[in-house]
């Protein structure tokens, strides 16, 4: 049996940096979560916390309505970790001072530690390039506080009690820290005393647990897209309860060349699961028929898909649960959003949409897992390495690489140049270092000279972007070699294009897809 779960919380004041933080601490094989500085003690107690982060955040403390911590923090006994504005917020609560700095910081610097033997900076030098981002210092100490650092510009860089309170002005999250990793690994393991328990055996193993448990005797639908969320949840549900589980496979005939049939022979061959397989490629092509605007696409093909979902469903009789592959990044920014004014970029597809006669409970295994996470999980299960490592593919598939309308002749000149892209790409050995790569149907013609004759062919552009979670992503320098082979070969191997260009434009200001 699995020991209990031991939990850091990360209290989010609105740094960008709280998604790192959690990750840093889940790299330590400890389970983090993020939650708000409203949450009540009764919230944060269930999830058997050993230890606190308060965040940084782009408040000062002094501003009238500046987000502070709850007064359960400093009550509970738990050791406390403030960072930046964390550690100004814990000054400012039991009873110090905090203005704003003569010398403001942004960038590199370097602590300085007052003395030896501090726990929290165990087998690091006495001087420690950090990296900050402040405009406000601690003026005066909180009672029964002592400084333990300094750097040039902030004469107190690190606080703390007799009671495991602890403040740094820097941020050890990110990579400009050097010894950020160590110093995360300190607090949660000589401080905070935890065991490393947040493995993908343990979690796996509770998973399975979790799910007999919910499910029982009822019968389960996941709708699979051959990504990793879906086929890692569906794995997983299917250890827990076996022919329970039924999968639909919606072929929409806007997935890349031969695609489906690679999709069903994989899982046929790893995961031996109920599989419907729905041909409905001229159902989804006929609704986009005339089509040219990018949101319509979107949700032709979202109302197309939950109709055939709902209808090869329903041909199943008795259905009582829907697994999805919700992730934590969906879950942080959904129980953010009341806060959140944001601007529609895109709509996102997937089955959140299913018709209300579907009274199904969801099932969601991944719901407390990053992407990089679901991976090392897919890798326990014994799932192959295409599968575990496949790059991210939209819901919306091709259609959204076709600038204009979605056509039969124009899905298999994009098929074919998309397939030279990865084989390419695959051929080199920089699949696994790209978040993304593909081939954009751009829309556009130009003149071109094929032997003696000119030509008026379709734009084909290539993307290739590299990022930790899609949130932002930078163009991938691919070498010169390899773009040349892909434009030689996509100029001389498909039909209608004459003319092949890379895309360098980072996310933001575009997003990774064109539309």
């Amino acid at each position: 049996m699995m020991p209990q779960r031991e939990s850091l919380v990360v209290i989010d004041f609105g740094s960008q940096y709280s998604r790192l933080i959690t990750r840093r601490v889940r790299e330590n094989q400890v389970y983090c979560e993020i939650i708000q500085h409203t949450s009540s003690w009764e919230e944060v107690s269930k999830l058997n916390p050993k230890g606190i982060i308060l965040s940084g955040g782009p408040a000062s403390v002094y501003d009238e309505d500046a987000p502070l911590a709850p007064a359960w923090v400093y009550d509970c006994g738990l050791p406390v970790l403030g960072i930046c504005y964390g550690m100004q917020v814990m000054a400012h609560q039991l009873g110090g001072k905090v203005a704003p700095s003569n010398s403001r910081e942004y960038g590199h610097s370097v602590v300085n530690q007052n003395g030896a033997g501090e726990p929290l900076f165990y087998g690091l030098p006495t001087s420690i390039p950090v990296w900050m981002s402040h405009a406000d210092s601690i003026t005066e100490l909180p009672p029964g506080f002592t400084s333990k650092a300094y750097t040039d510009n902030a004469p107190v860089a690190m606080i703390k009690n007799d009671n495991n309170l602890l403040g740094i002005q820097f941020h050890p999250e990110v990579v400009h820290t050097p010894d950020g990793t160590k110093i995360i690994n300190n607090f949660l393991h000589k401080i905070c005393d935890f065991k490393k328990l947040w493995t993908s055996e343990n979690f796996i193993s509770e998973t399975i647990s979790n799910i007999k448990a919910q499910v029982g005797n009822g019968k389960v639908i996941c709708a699979l897209s051959g990504g990793v969320d879906s086929t890692v949840a569906a794995t997983l549900v299917h250890k827990a309860i076996g022919d329970q589980l039924t999968c639909i496979f919606v072929n929409n005939g806007l997935m890349r060349k031969e695609e489906p049939e690679r999709i069903q022979n994989t899982f046929a061959k790893y995961l031996n699961v109920n599989l419907i397989f729905s041909e409905s490629s001229n159902r989804f092509i006929t609704a986009l028929k005339g089509v040219t605007d990018p949101e319509q696409k979107r949700k032709i093909i979202g109302t197309e898909f939950i109709n055939v979902f709902d209808e090869e469903a329903t041909r199943l009789g008795e259905v009582n649960f829907l697994t999805q592959g919700t992730l934590y990044p969906d879950v942080i920014e959904s129980k953010t959003s009341d806060n959140t004014v944001s601007a529609t970029i895109k709509t996102h597809h997937n089955v959140g949409g299913l018709p209300e006669h579907m009274k199904l409970e969801l099932v969601e295994p991944l719901r407390y897992l990053f992407k990089d996470e679901v991976r090392k999980v897919g890798i326990e299960l014994g799932l192959p390495e295409e599968m575990v490592n496949r790059q991210p593919f939209p819901g919306p598939g091709l259609a959204i690489r076709i600038m204009g309308e979605v056509t039969e002749e124009k899905l298999d000149i994009l098929k074919a140049a998309d397939w030279i892209v990865m084989d390419e790409i695959k051929n080199n050995n920089l699949y696994n270092d790209l978040w993304q790569s593909f081939a954009v149907l751009t829309g556009s013609k130009s003149v071109g000279v094929t032997g003696d004759f000119r030509t008026y062919g379709h734009v084909v552009a290539i993307r290739a972007v590299s990022s930790d979670d899609a949130m932002t992503a930078d163009w991938a320098r691919l070498p010169y070699e390899v773009l040349a082979n892909i434009s030689n070969r996509i100029s001389n191997e498909v039909p209608n294009v004459n003319r092949v260009v890379f895309d360098i434009t980072s996310k933001p200001p575009g997003t990774i897809e064109w539309e």
